[in-house]
Formats: structure tokens, sequence, C-alpha cells
């Protein structure tokens, strides 16, 4: 049997945006905004919700008759994580090919490259760089 991961599926990581938006939420809370976007069943929440506690996503305490759900960790921690795990994975630690991939494919908009330009000047060292 292979190890469960630790990592946030497609689906988890849905109901933490919606945790997240929220600060805090019950299982209907989410269920209810799930509903929303697409059909799906209760316990299917519920259980996923069991799960990212098990996993350290969340912490629930008792309130009244439900369980109020929190994040156990800020959405730019999760985020930063993820996508390490992605570059790890997937680019074997190497940030370079994902961003040429995303580059050549065009996944870019010209405001998001002024972004980054922006970022990597002010980042760069004062007086050019030394050798």
């Amino acid at each position: 049997m292979r190890p469960r991961s630790s990592t946030l599926t497609d689906h988890e990581l849905e109901l933490m945006r919606i945790i997240w938006e929220r600060g805090e939420a019950t299982v209907r809370d989410v269920y209810e905004e799930l509903l929303r976007r697409r059909k799906v069943a209760y316990t299917t929440v519920m259980t996923a919700m069991k799960t990212l506690e098990r996993k350290g996503y969340l912490k629930a305490s008792q309130q009244n008759r439900a369980f109020l759900y929190r994040p156990t960790q800020p959405r730019g921690k999760v985020t930063k994580a993820l996508v390490r795990h992605f570059i790890d994975r997937v680019f074997e630690g190497s940030a370079q090919p994902l961003l040429v991939h995303l580059l050549k494919e065009r996944h870019i908009s010209e405001s998001d490259l002024a972004y980054i330009d922006r970022l990597i000047k002010e980042q760069a060292p004062k007086g050019g760089r030394s050798s």
C-alpha cells in the first residue's frame, strides 16, 4: 500500500481556498459554497475536511453542535510549499525550466512580465554586478 501524501489534492485545495477566504468554516459552510459551483455530497466534504485535519492543514473546535475548522497555516506558506514540491518533482529542483516553459508557452502576460522585471530590479545589488 502506498503511504498517504501530505500534499493537497485538487479537491482539498478547493476546500482550503474557501476556508482561507472565510477564516473559519463549518462543513455546512463549505458544502453550501461548493454547491454554488457544482454538485457535491455533504459526506464528501465532511470526509475531505477530516482528512485535511489529519494532514495538519485544519484544526477543528466544537461550536454548539458543529465543528468549526480553521486553517493551521496561512495560504502563502502552503502555496510556497506546493510550488516547491512541484518544482522538485517535475523539474528536479530547478525553477529555471518552469520559467522557460511559462515564457515559451506564453502563460505570462505583459503586465506580469513587467511586475517580474520590477521584482528582479529590486533584488539586484546596487551599482551593478560584481564578479
